[in-house]
């Protein structure tokens, strides 16, 4: 049975119970700003972020976590398909970048204070994601 195209998660299914299990909008927002904290002072990652003020960022990946978590929609709605490796080809994410947001990322989800399964899904997650947006092995 050939299956359709990948598209980004939405509505009431396995990540609408999880988005409200872990206390939806507002634990995104603090995961995601608790990252950028760290992201604001790192020299690898920070540059990757043009703007003078981190809170577009914030938002938009608050957005597409707590949507593909199964949230509300606005990320697809105001921003369309995700199409994260497209968006993230302008820079250079070598593994060294990945390994620094994902350990940055890694004190922002020990900062949430889930429950084992609740984390290790979204730490399963979150680290197949930084692996495929690598998108360049030089330095």
């Amino acid at each position: 049975m050939a299956q359709g195209p990948l598209t980004l998660r939405s509505g009431e299914d396995a990540q609408g119970a999880f988005w409200h299990e872990v206390g939806g909008r507002a634990t995104f927002e603090r995961l995601v700003r608790r990252f950028y904290v760290g992201v604001a002072d790192d020299p690898v990652l920070r540059p990757m972020y043009p703007e003078e003020d981190l809170e577009g960022a914030i938002q938009r990946l608050t957005g597409f976590l707590e949507q593909y978590w199964g949230g509300p929609t606005t990320y697809s709605d105001e921003r369309g398909h995700p199409r994260l490796r497209m968006r993230h080809l302008p820079f250079r994410v070598n593994p060294a970048a990945r390994d620094r947001w994902l350990a940055h990322m890694r004190v922002a989800v020990d900062q949430l204070a889930l429950s084992p399964m609740h984390e290790a899904m979204l730490w399963g997650y979150l680290e197949r994601a930084a692996h495929a947006m690598v998108n360049t092995f030089e330095d």
